[in-house]
């Protein structure tokens, strides 16, 4: 069975087939700006526009800037407003003609990572965190994925923490990697506080420039960047659609349980 990830970012709409097996990319990915406004229609059409360039996939696996539940998009925080409360997985699908599984886009990389990356072999509580337009979440037991956790708004100084330590208010505000990384810092404690978890993987655009801000961070939880970079969440989303075509209770090898995966 061939699966095509696609993965909806803030500022991109990027695809690939992959092998779920294995988590290799079967071809050079392709990518579309994000439409603005992320309304509904139009990321709609950008995710068409991306798979229109690949071909002979059976099923499609999306990722989603947000909480989705059976399918439907439960929260927009960055995208369109139009999102809240969307039949995601069934807009999609009318749309590709093909069954098409929606994740939360954090929840995706780190399925990846568990799987392929940094996660692979690691017990107990693992934590990924995705810098970019804003802190996602993931978070896994034992390597079982506990679905659609919202981290990047825990509060901070009376707001939530991705208006202080995302990548984009990095950007923004002009941070030197020195000035980020004691935010990002400030933040992770306050993770360790709430979690106490072994392991926290940096993904998102930003866990390619690691070695600018990692080294400066200093928690007492191991912290590794992620290793799929980019890539990860198109991965995750595939192997969460292979899973999703197993049907309940079904496992494809390789795949590991995604709870808030839901096909149309």
């Amino acid at each position: 069975m061939t699966i095509l990830g696609i993965d909806i970012g803030g500022s991109g709409v990027k695809g690939a087939p992959v092998d779920p097996a294995t988590g290799e990319l079967l071809a050079e990915r392709f990518r579309v700006p994000t439409p603005q406004p992320a309304d509904v229609d139009s990321v709609a059409a950008a995710v068409a526009e991306v798979a229109a360039r690949f071909g002979g996939f059976d099923r499609v696996g999306v990722t989603f800037p947000g909480v989705v539940v059976d399918g439907v998009t439960r929260s927009a925080a960055n995208v369109d407003k139009s999102w809240l409360d969307a039949p995601a997985a069934q807009i999609f699908a009318q749309r590709l003609g093909l069954p098409v599984t929606v994740l939360n886009d954090a929840d995706a990389a780190g399925v990846a990572e568990v799987a392929f990356g940094a996660g692979r072999d690691q017990s107990g509580l693992v934590m990924m965190l995705t810098f970019g337009t804003g802190i996602g979440s993931a978070l896994f037991s034992d390597g079982i994925l506990i679905p659609n956790t919202e981290f990047g708004h825990v509060e901070i100084d009376g707001a939530d923490a991705e208006l202080l330590a995302s990548d984009r208010i990095r950007e923004a505000e002009g941070l030197s990697w020195e000035q980020w990384a004691a935010r990002v810092e400030r933040y992770l404690h306050h993770v360790e506080m709430l979690l106490s978890p072994r392991l926290i993987i940096v993904g998102g655009g930003v866990s390619k420039k690691s070695e600018k801000f990692l080294p400066l961070i200093d928690i007492k939880t191991p912290i590794v960047p992620a290793t799929l970079l980019n890539n990860a969440g198109l991965i995750g989303a595939a192997m969460a659609a292979h899973q999703a075509a197993a049907g309940p209770g079904g496992q494809h090898p390789g795949a590991i349980p995604v709870n808030a995966a839901a096909a149309f």
